[in-house]
């Protein structure tokens, strides 16, 4: 593969919904199926991202004039290659049109290349849920948009 540049990030809605379950499960120990993901995509954003084939996806959904990211995975191989940095980008330019005045997300508290990718554009910590997964604590993080 080569680099960050040639990633192309597209949005997707509910007919992606078995192909963003199969990332999941190649992303995430316990992945979730089509079904949750037609589900959430009824009522939120999906993008997936990749050269040839898709190697990367994100799940966003906005209310009360906020925006949450509710998964983002990028597939191990394709790890560490700028694809969450373009996949947040795109989810950022799509609350941006939706006029949501921040973004959510969980974070698991131990997942520190999460941590780092989130806090590079911009994300803080701004709670905590105890024992959130699997027993261990997750950070919520937001980031405040630019026209807010």
């Amino acid at each position: 593969m080569t680099g960050a540049r040639a990633w192309q990030v597209v949005r997707v809605g509910v007919e992606a919904a078995a192909d963003l379950a199969g990332l999941h499960a190649r992303c995430f120990e316990a992945g979730w199926n089509a079904e949750d993901f037609a589900a959430l995509l009824a009522g939120g954003q999906g993008f997936v991202a990749g050269e040839a084939l898709p190697s990367g996806f994100a799940l966003a959904r906005t209310a009360a004039g906020e925006a949450e990211i509710v998964t983002l995975g990028v597939v191990p191989e394709a790890r560490r290659r700028g694809l969450g940095h373009r996949l947040i980008l795109a989810i950022v330019e799509w609350a941006a049109e939706t006029g949501a005045a921040s973004i959510f997300l969980e974070v698991a508290e131990d997942n520190a290349a999460a941590r780092s990718l989130y806090g590079h554009h911009g994300f803080e910590a701004a709670g905590r849920r105890r024992g959130y997964y699997d027993g261990r604590d997750a950070l919520i993080l937001r980031r405040r948009m630019a026209s807010a």
